[in-house]
C-alpha cells in the first residue's frame, strides 16, 4: 500500500529532527528538505537560498542542478519573491504569471522560460531571525492552499531550528560563521560536481547524485567528499 501524503509528511519531519545531533551535515539536511518539498507540495522544482555574512542570498540547495534553474534562483536573489520573503520574514505566494510579470519582470521572464507558472516562497525563520527561504516552483497556476502553507512553514521552522541548534540569538556572529561555512561548503560541492561531470562524462544532476551516494554510504559529510574529489584524493567509482 502506497504511503499517504500525511505519512510522507511525518516521515519528512522525522528525517529533519533526526539531524538534531552534535555533528550533522547542513547541506544534506537542506537538500533532503527540497527533495521532499517537491513531492509533498506538488511542485516541479524547489530551491533554498540562505543569507551569507554580507547579507546576500546564495543558493544552498536545489532539486535541479541544471544551469537554467540555478540561474533562476540566483536571479531570484536579485529580485523576486525570495527577496520579499527574506525581507519581511513572511511567506510570498505568486499564483499566476500575470502577477509575477507585474511585480518582477526579469524574474517572470526567466521563470516563464523555464516553464513555471507560480512561485511560493516560505521563510526559514526563528522568531525575528530570518536565514533565507524555501522556494517552490509550480508549472500550474494557483495559490498554495492553507494546509500546504502551514505544513511548509512547519518544515522550514524545523530546518531553521536544526541550523541554529545549540546557538542563541545573542551569538549571532557564531551563527553567521556556521552559515558561512555551510555556504562555503556548497562552493566546494559545485566544483566537485563539475569535476565529476567532466571525468565521468555525465550530467551535473548525475554527478551530484554520485557525490551524495558516496557520502551517505561512507557516512561522510558531503562537503568532505567534495573536497577530496576536487583535491584528487578520491576517485568516485
Amino acid at each position: 500500500m502506497a504511503p499517504t501524503r500525511e505519512h510522507r509528511l511525518v516521515d519528512t519531519f522525522v528525517s529533519l529532527t533526526d539531524t538534531l545531533v552534535d555533528d550533522y551535515d547542513v547541506v544534506d539536511l537542506l537538500q533532503n528538505l527540497v527533495d521532499s518539498a517537491v513531492d509533498l507540495f506538488d511542485a516541479a522544482a524547489a530551491g533554498i537560498l540562505l543569507v551569507n555574512q554580507t547579507q546576500e542570498l546564495e543558493v544552498m540547495a536545489s532539486t535541479s542542478e541544471r544551469s537554467s534553474f540555478v540561474g533562476l534562483l540566483q536571479l531570484n536573489a536579485g529580485e523576486g519573491p525570495c527577496v520579499e520573503c527574506f525581507a519581511t520574514g513572511r511567506p510570498v505566494s505568486v499564483s499566476n504569471t500575470a502577477e509575477m510579470e507585474e511585480r518582477w519582470p526579469r524574474f517572470a521572464a526567466m521563470s516563464k522560460e523555464s516553464g513555471f507558472a507560480s512561485v511560493h516562497a516560505i521563510p526559514l525563520r526563528l522568531r525575528d531571525t530570518t536565514l533565507g527561504s524555501l522556494n517552490l516552483f509550480r508549472e500550474t497556476e494557483g495559490p498554495l492552499n492553507q494546509e500546504d502553507a502551514l505544513a511548509a512553514q512547519a518544515l522550514t521552522d524545523v530546518a531553521t531550528i536544526s541550523i541554529l541548534q545549540q546557538r542563541t540569538l545573542e551569538h549571532a556572529s557564531v551563527t553567521q560563521q556556521q552559515l558561512q561555512r555551510a555556504l562555503d561548503s556548497r562552493v566546494v560541492i559545485e566544483q566537485a560536481k563539475g569535476f565529476v561531470a567532466h571525468t565521468h562524462q555525465i550530467e551535473m544532476d548525475a554527478a551530484f547524485t554520485l557525490l551524495r551516494q558516496y557520502a551517505r554510504s561512507h557516512q561522510m559529510p558531503l562537503a568532505e567528499v567534495a573536497s577530496a574529489v576536487v583535491q584528487r584524493r578520491l576517485v568516485l567509482p
